[in-house]
């Protein structure tokens, strides 16, 4: 038995640690609840354990830190796991833009990615709007837009264009905001019609999936299936067979008849796990190698290094006053959609 395996077995309940989907094997391994954001979000209000330790990125922990209980605490093996996607929204900015879209009297909601910061997740709870994640897009978009006179969606563009295709709204209705030189090139005259406003963020993973690459696997591959996440772009997803979460690519992967060939355009730990959990019984591919470097951040040395220092001055932690508003715009997604 190794040292996190004996730590685990001696902290018993008291210990829980928790893994995205794209942690790799040796990571998850150790989790006792691994899942995608939506499903780790929800598992927290449950929690009884004492210490949460979270691999993941930064805005998971927060999350995490955020709907834990006052008695519990919150670590992240690796603090400077960040999201880039995350980061190009930062909280000064998107309040700024949100103040300018509602002159003139208009309600803008703004509706947050859960991949966004406290700081992001506290201003939608604000200005009465929620977070989503890719699997509950849809339906806290429709959500949003029943509250106001249009929606804000930040950071991810890409999430937010394939929501509003779902949804039926007309190209016509959105618009990409131009956050340049903080927000003074938007043009007012030209966007007060618009339904939902896009940050023109994306994520560095899922950007890398393009439509040629897609095309290519049609043409020498035909009898393939390819299945993509929300996150790419909407060309990709209109050439795919299915998109949706990492739980919904799971759910896909393993439904598909015996003797299928899956593309897959999501990160690599997934895509390799799934491949070896259907080995011999359908075949799982990438569409392109596509690893996030943030996620592997988290690592066995390092978790070991948190497992022995779990200490009240290591811990996540996320001011109150932004914890407030964060926590009333992440229960607001959790009471929509439960």
């Amino acid at each position: 038995m190794n040292q996190i395996e004996q730590i685990k077995k001696n902290l018993g309940p008291d210990l829980a640690i928790l893994g995205h989907h794209y942690q790799n094997d040796n990571i998850i391994a150790y989790t006792d609840i691994k899942g995608d954001s939506l499903e780790l979000a929800r598992k927290i209000p449950e929690l009884k354990a004492k210490y949460i330790v979270f691999c993941g990125v930064h805005f998971m922990a927060e999350s995490a830190a955020i709907l834990a209980q006052e008695n519990q605490m919150v670590f992240l093996p690796a603090l400077d796991a960040r999201c880039v996607m995350a980061d190009t929204a930062p909280a000064s900015l998107v309040e700024k833009i949100l103040i300018s879209l509602n002159q003139e009297g208009k309600k803008i909601i703004p509706l947050a990615y859960v991949n966004s910061s406290a700081e992001v997740k506290a201003i939608c709870g604000k200005y009465d709007g929620s977070v989503c994640t890719s699997a509950n897009a849809p339906k806290m978009l429709a959500w949003a837009l029943n509250q106001g006179d249009g929606v804000l969606f930040l950071p991810d563009k890409n999430l937010g264009q394939n929501m509003a295709k779902i949804l039926g709204l007309s190209p016509g209705e959105i618009v990409t905001v131009d956050i340049r030189s903080q927000g003074k090139h938007i043009n007012f005259g030209k966007i007060k019609d618009k339904k939902l406003f896009l940050w023109p963020g994306v994520c560095a993973i899922h950007f890398r999936f393009k439509a040629e690459q897609l095309n290519h696997i049609r043409k020498t591959d035909p009898k393939a299936k390819i299945i993509v996440h929300p996150e790419c772009d909407p060309d990709v997803v209109a050439i795919a067979d299915a998109s949706g979460s990492t739980s919904f690519i799971i759910k896909y992967v393993r439904e598909a008849e015996p003797g299928t060939r899956i593309y897959v355009g999501t990160e690599d730990n997934l895509v390799h796990r799934l491949a070896n959990e259907y080995r011999g019984q359908k075949e799982v591919l990438p569409i392109t190698p596509s690893l996030c470097s943030n996620m592997a951040k988290i690592t066995e040395q390092n978790l070991l290094h948190t497992l022995k220092n779990m200490k009240p001055e290591n811990k996540i932690t996320v001011s109150e006053d932004i914890a407030v508003l964060a926590r009333k715009a992440l229960e607001k997604m959790l009471e929509v959609c439960s």
